[in-house]
C-alpha cells in the first residue's frame, strides 16, 4: 500500500453538498488484497467504497465494498467513480458484467445498468414483515438481490421506522420500499434498507432503481421516470427503460 493513497468522497444523485449518497472512490494502479480493501471500506464507514483500476485496453475494473462485505452491484458508487475519472465514456468491468457511464447533456452522467425483474414472493410471511417494517405491505416481490415492498402511500414510506434487526430474518440483501410519488415531477418514492451487508439505510440506491424502473414503467406505461429516494439526505434518480 502506498504511504499516501488519495480517496475522494463524492455525493451522488444530488446537485448540492451534504445530500444524496456519499461514496468513497479510490483510484489504484492494482487492487490491494481483499483484506485491505475491506478494512479501508470499514474505515470509511460509508455505504460503499469503490476501487477502480485501469486496464491496458482503456476500460476499467471496478469493485464495491460496504463496511460489511463486497457487493455485486452498486449504482451510486459507480456514478461517483465516473465523476472522479472525468472521462466522456467509461466501461467498467464488474461482478455484474460490463457497466457503461457516459457524460450526457447538462453535465449529467448516464449509467447503462441492467433492468432487474421482480416476481411475486408469496413465501414471505406478511405478518412478520409488517412487524419488522412497522407498516403493512400491499404486496411483496423478489428481485435478484432484494425484496421489493409496496406500501400504501408516499407518506408511509417517508415516515417508516423499521426494526433493522427484524429485517435480517428474511434473508435478502436489502429491502426496497416504494409507493407512488406525491409531488409534481416524481413518479415514485422509495427507501432502501440493507442491514445484511452493513448498511442499515442507504441514502440513495442506484441498484434499487434497476428494480424500480421496470416495475413502475410497466405500471405507469412510460419508459422515462423520475424517482425520489426519501431518506434523510434524499436524492433524485432519473431513469429510462430501454427495450
Amino acid at each position: 500500500m502506498a504511504a499516501h493513497q488519495p480517496i475522494c468522497v463524492v455525493d451522488a444523485f444530488t446537485d448540492r453538498p451534504f445530500a444524496g449518497n456519499p461514496a468513497a472512490v479510490c483510484v489504484l494502479d492494482a487492487f490491494w488484497d481483499d483484506e485491505r480493501l475491506a478494512a479501508v471500506a470499514r474505515e470509511m464507514n460509508l455505504s460503499e467504497t469503490a476501487y477502480v483500476v485501469s486496464r491496458p485496453d482503456g476500460d476499467h475494473d471496478l469493485r464495491w465494498f460496504t463496511p460489511g462485505t463486497e457487493v455485486d452491484l452498486c449504482g451510486h458508487a459507480t456514478l461517483a467513480t465516473a465523476h472522479v475519472l472525468g472521462l466522456p465514456e467509461v466501461r467498467f468491468h464488474t461482478r455484474s458484467g460490463v457497466l457503461i457511464a457516459r457524460l450526457g447533456d447538462r453535465g449529467w452522467i448516464d449509467l447503462d445498468f441492467p433492468a432487474l425483474a421482480a416476481v411475486p414472493a408469496p413465501d414471505v410471511d406478511a405478518a412478520a414483515l409488517t412487524a419488522a417494517l412497522g407498516a403493512p405491505p400491499l404486496a411483496v416481490w423478489r428481485s435478484r438481490f432484494d425484496l421489493l415492498i409496496e406500501l400504501a402511500d408516499a407518506a408511509t414510506v417517508r415516515s417508516l421506522a423499521p426494526r433493522i434487526d427484524g429485517l435480517l430474518a428474511f434473508g435478502a440483501r436489502g429491502y426496497i420500499v416504494t409507493a407512488p410519488g406525491d409531488r409534481d415531477g416524481v413518479d415514485m418514492v422509495s427507501r432502501f434498507f440493507a442491514p445484511a451487508v452493513g448498511v442499515p439505510e442507504d441514502p440513495v440506491t442506484g441498484s434499487a432503481h434497476c428494480v424500480l424502473a421496470p416495475f413502475w414503467s410497466a405500471r405507469l406505461g412510460r419508459t422515462e421516470l423520475v424517482g425520489e429516494q426519501t431518506s434523510a439526505r434524499g436524492g433524485i434518480v432519473r431513469m429510462r427503460v430501454d427495450s
